[in-house]
């Protein structure tokens, strides 16, 4: 099932919508259309109006955090990082890059572009309120008024809470530039983690006394900061060496066709999850675990391997940095890659063997 679907492009990148957009964008509008003045419409038109202009005033809400990470990904295409989409989600909207720039300077002012551009746009909102308020009578009672002043306000809030030093928000990022002009790059991703880990504890104490949604803004800060630290520590232990260093060499491969059940057995005998479809000297495909598990078990005798391998191979080389299979892995959302040498199969890398050889770098 597809989860995002693209609406059009900026700066030539792709915009997609997740799935999860449709269902905040109700909410959102029910919240402005029972939330009293200044940051809501009750009470001002009447009837359908009033959820009319919180729809719309939710679109343009978006279309802000839109240019928010529009200004991110201009100022990364500039350093020639790959942009591969911008997709607007449940909570706000998300770059895809290839890699975040490891210059100091270079971060900094990637991390700082959204919160400035969402910035101009809230002090651009409320000044042209002001400026019309004063020669125009009456305007500040209308909702072009009311609209034009959530807006502003909401895209100054969002600035100043994407500045906070903890990851996910820029603030993070801000913080690591900061701290790897004075140390590696690793430590200082760990460093800016550990204080948004504090940072997210203390949220979330003080969500105990105050605020729920504090608590759930802090666990969202905490996971963030750790799966950071996390991919950042791995990427940079795994680039010193190639795929060829840890993949699998002695292949097991299997034929299209055997039947399911006698798949399940192999796997359980050679503890292997995964395994390439080789028929003669061709490549097939690849099956898993994953595929075979959703086969009721009486079904696993008439099933083959052919009518539920994955056809649709992803690769990679084995002079490729171990770094890029993982964020191969991780991008596709696998767990094991098979390696391909001028088209053949060489060796099978799998997400287990870049974890053992992570423990073996740190030991």
């Amino acid at each position: 099932m597809r989860t995002s679907f693209k609406i059009g492009t900026i700066i030539g990148i792709p915009v997609k919508l997740h799935i999860t957009f449709l269902l905040i964008l109700p909410v959102f509008a029910f919240v402005f259309a029972t939330t009293e003045p200044p940051l809501g419409f009750a009470g001002t038109p009447s009837g359908l109006m009033v959820y009319a202009l919180s729809l719309i005033t939710t679109i343009l809400l978006f279309v802000c955090v839109l240019l928010h990470e529009a200004g991110h990904s201009y100022i990364a295409k500039g350093y020639g990082v790959e942009i591969r989409d911008i997709t607007l989600l449940l909570f706000g909207g998300v770059s895809s890059m290839e890699e975040i720039p490891r210059v100091p300077s270079q971060e900094l002012k990637m991390a700082f572009a959204g919160p400035f551009v969402s910035f101009v746009i809230g002090v651009t909102l409320l000044a042209l309120n002001v400026l019309v308020s004063s020669s125009v009578a009456g305007y500040s009672d209308t909702s072009i008024f009311l609209m034009l002043n959530i807006l502003g306000s909401i895209n100054i809030v969002l600035a100043l809470f994407n500045l906070l030093p903890a990851f996910p928000m820029d603030g993070g990022r801000l913080l690591r530039a900061w701290y790897a002009k004075r140390m590696s790059y690793v430590k200082a991703t760990h460093y800016a983690a550990s204080f948004g880990k504090l940072f997210a504890f203390l949220m979330g104490i003080i969500g105990l006394f105050f605020n729920p949604w504090l608590i759930l803004i802090a666990f969202f800060v905490y996971i963030g900061a750790s799966e950071e630290d996390r991919s950042t520590t791995i990427t940079v232990l795994l680039e010193r060496y190639s795929v060829k260093d840890i993949m699998t060499a002695d292949v097991v491969s299997v034929s299209p066709d055997i039947n399911v059940e006698d798949l399940s057995k192999l796997m359980f005998e050679k503890k292997h999850l995964g395994y390439p479809v080789v028929k003669g000297n061709s490549l097939k495909g690849i099956v898993t675990f994953t595929d075979i598990r959703n086969i009721l078990p009486h079904e696993r005798y008439a099933k083959l391997v052919s009518d539920i391998m994955i056809s649709d191979v992803i690769s990679v080389s084995p002079q490729d940095p171990a770094s890029e299979a993982f964020k191969v892995m991780t991008r596709n959302n696998i767990g094991r890659v098979l390696v391909m040498d001028k088209g053949e199969l060489v060796g099978i890398l799998s997400r287990s063997d870049l974890m053992r050889a992570m423990t073996l770098l740190n030991e």
